[in-house]
């Protein structure tokens, strides 16, 4: 193992090194360009520095500022720096579920030392919450629950530092990742797990999959252990999260990476499989040291299996002895979230963020069109890939990914997806996160989160990431969130127009680009939009993932926070926040629409219950019981 300190990096840092940033700015000449044509919805976002004026509005003529009314039902929040949750007055939140709480009776309680044991570390809530999705069922009201990664030094015990030091830790790191499904129900005291059910399940590292579509079974996917290629273990880093029309789970699968070492530094590989290696980050010791007591993950004994992961798997939540199916139709990337609509004929569609810097937006279609109570196998594999393209004249493209526009084979489209994306000349984005599609529009918005490398140094492809349309500031502290209206009100459409919903930035701090747009103020600051989901009314709501140190760029921006915005009038108001050391991640609606779910990832104070830090999902409602979104 290499002399080098992981105990204290992040999974992002583990990922990534430091360039300088340079001197010179192309920003002005992308926004002059951006700002020279009409939006879809009366005029692109108007921002600059310098030359350009910041208060222009957001739509045309009307401006944040000049707002007049409201569909907030709430009186927006301040930022805060404390280890608390807060929500608006008239509104409350009660605990869900936190790491280590049982699904099951059989299951031993948390214990605050490290969790539990881990013979039963697969049979509690896991850790680190993040995408979820609820489902109702014949009565049956349940949610699915992402488990992105674990907090180490609190996962073992403490004299470990975080370091497994036998299988047995690994395995317990295995179990508490993956998916949890688990029925719940309202009582008088709020929302709570229906231990026992028949529908409770935890999805982890080495729950059987199956590999289906287009690269099933290509040599790339075979191992000694799944000669067929097309029968995996697991799924891991499984971040943001999706639904299909016809009532299943989608898990995405992100930083995958970081679960794969080489016990043998010296290892030979095939020129393909190195140069997959290098794009995806693929290093010789990995960021959890499966590698040395799990010989699946060591890349010198298996070098396909990291093929194996970083797709979306589906789960059906009403059958808890179905197997998840992960579809290669869909490309193999760090996916974020999948965002499933329809088309204007019914053909599926499902919108994917590449979450690292300097890589793309995707989009599937499929041949297929879904009809209520019909064969959906195909639907998810049997269609085309794309990739986005954004001219920085507020107009774009989907580049379909084919052998023709990529000179690689169909199999290999889907396994390298980020090298078929290069090939095709998509735009390199700011960390596109989650997206999620309108229900009373045909739009969608993508969050692009931050990026300290655009403008600075090329991604890992070696593909341009000078300033672009909608990725217009160089090292990109805030990030922003891109919208775009397909061609014809088509989601299936293979041209669209954008704008820039909001960038994100501090008018209390700065005066140039880096105060971000007309409708951010010193009352809604915030920084680095990540997780997003949008209600049945159309309102968009933002969470947020970035720096909670409140000090110089980021003053006054606070912990980590909710906001929700009006993509009509473009105001964006602060509904929640997180305690200090969060990300607020994962977002669902009660079927009653009366309660919401939320995620609170890798709280850094003592949150919740003045002990050790746990992950936890809590319930947000009205205290009249209204809607709630």
């Amino acid at each position: 193992m290499k002399n080098v300190d992981l105990t204290n990096m992040s999974a992002d840092d583990w990922d990534e090194l430091h360039f300088p940033r340079p001197e010179e700015n192309d920003f002005d000449r992308v926004v002059e360009r951006a700002i020279s044509r009409r939006g879809f919805l009366g005029g692109v976002l108007a921002f600059g520095s310098g030359a350009a004026a910041m208060g222009t509005g957001l739509l045309g003529s009307t401006a944040a500022h000049a707002i007049s009314a409201s569909r907030f039902a709430f009186t927006p929040i301040p930022a805060q720096t404390d280890g608390a949750v807060h929500v608006p007055e008239g509104y409350e939140w009660k605990m869900l579920m936190r790491w280590g709480d049982p699904l099951f009776s059989a299951a031993d309680g948390y214990d605050v030392t490290d969790g539990g044991p881990v013979q039963n570390s697969d049979m509690v809530f896991g850790e680190n919450t993040d995408g979820m999705e609820t489902f109702s069922f014949k009565g049956h009201e349940l949610i699915a629950i992402n488990h992105e990664y674990p907090n180490r030094k609190i996962n073992l015990p403490a004299a470990q530092e975080g370091v497994p030091a036998s299988a047995d830790d690994v395995l317990k790191f295995q179990n508490i990742q993956g998916v949890t499904v688990m029925e719940i129900t309202e009582g008088v005291d709020g929302w709570s797990v229906v231990k026992d059910s028949p529908f409770n399940r935890r999805i982890h590292h080495n729950t059987p999959m199956k590999i289906v579509g287009p690269a099933a079974g290509h040599d790339l996917l075979k191992t000694k252990a799944d000669p067929t290629g097309t029968a995996s273990l697991g799924t891991m880093n499984n971040c943001g999260s999706g639904k299909t029309p016809w009532g299943t789970y989608l898990t995405c699968e992100e930083n995958f990476n970081g679960y794969f070492g080489s016990t043998d530094e010296n290892a030979s590989y095939d020129p393909k499989v190195a140069e997959g290696f290098a794009r995806y980050g693929i290093k010789a010791e990995s960021w959890n040291f499966y590698e040395l007591f799990d010989p699946r993950f060591d890349t010198s004994k298996n070098p396909n299996e990291p093929h194996r992961a970083g797709w979306i798997v589906e789960i059906d939540p009403t059958k808890p002895d179905s197997t998840p199916v992960k579809h290669t139709g869909l490309g193999r990337f760090k996916h974020e979230n999948a965002e499933v609509t329809l088309a204007a004929d019914g053909r599926v569609v499902v919108y994917m963020g590449d979450d690292e810097r300097g890589e793309y937006l995707y989009k599937f279609v499929s041949n297929d069109t879904y009809r209520p109570g019909a064969e959906t196998e195909g639907l998810l594999n049997d269609g085309t890939l794309y990739v986005a393209k954004f001219n920085d004249d507020a107009t774009g493209e989907w580049l379909p990914l084919t052998p023709e526009t990529t000179g690689m084979d169909a199999a290999e489209i889907l396994i390298f997806t980020r090298m078929a994306a290069s090939a095709a000349g998509g735009t390199t984005m700011d960390r596109p996160e989650w997206v999620a599609s309108s229900p009373v529009a045909v739009e969608a918005y993508c969050c692009l989160t931050n990026n300290k490398n655009r403008g600075v140094k090329p991604n890992a492809g070696g593909d341009d990431t000078a300033v672009n349309g909608p990725n217009p500031r160089e090292a990109n502290k805030y990030g922003q969130i891109v919208r775009w209206r397909p061609s014809n009100d088509d989601h299936a459409s293979e041209s669209f127009d954008w704008d820039l919903y909001v960038m994100a930035g501090n008018p209390a701090v700065h005066s140039d680009e880096r105060a971000g747009s007309a409708n951010v103020n010193e009352g809604n600051l915030f920084n680095s939009p990540d997780g997003m989901a949008i209600d049945s009314t159309g309102l968009v709501w933002i969470q947020t993932d970035g720096n909670d140190d409140n000090e110089e760029d980021f003053a006054g921006h606070g912990n980590n926070q909710m906001l929700v915005g009006d993509p009509v009038t473009g105001e964006i108001a602060r509904f929640m926040t997180g305690p200090n050391g969060c990300e607020v991640t994962g977002l669902a609606w009660s079927t009653d629409l009366r309660t919401m779910f939320v995620g609170i990832q890798h709280p850094g104070s003592n949150w919740p219950d003045g002990g050790t830090p746990r992950s936890a999902v809590i319930a947000i409602k009205r205290s009249d019981n209204g809607l709630v979104g």
